[in-house]
């Protein structure tokens, strides 16, 4: 099997809220929509999709179990963007896995892990 592409999609109750998080506070690229489904265009090959529970088959999961990971060239820069719009990053910490990272939270409750490789040597 040779994938093309990734979707991820998350069925969210609070649907609105999810969305202009992602469109207005995270400035992602709308790639499609409709009244009740977006899908974000994270890469030329990776996708985030907010769909509303109540016209989909699948419920929310309430952010349970779910994380976000996004690698990022600056990490700093990440972060004072992340806390000028207003979304409450966590501090910027070592990651046992030779990288720096911080945390957000999105209205679902999904966690969004931001990290940046940390280069030894």
């Amino acid at each position: 099997m040779k994938i093309k592409t990734a979707n991820t999609i998350l069925y969210c109750k609070k649907w609105e809220e999810t969305v202009r998080f992602y469109r207005d506070h995270l400035n992602l690229t709308v790639s499609f929509s409709t009244d009740w489904f977006v899908e974000f265009s994270l890469s030329t090959t990776s996708r985030l999709s907010i769909a509303d529970e109540k016209r989909a088959c699948i419920e929310s999961c309430n952010g349970k179990g779910i994380t976000l990971s996004y690698e990022v060239e600056e990490i700093d820069n990440a972060w004072e963007f992340a806390e000028k719009a207003g979304l409450k990053p966590t501090m910027i910490r070592n990651h046992p896995w030779n990288a720096k990272v911080f945390y957000l939270f999105d209205p679902e409750g999904h966690r969004v892990e931001i990290w940046q490789s940390v280069n030894k040597g």
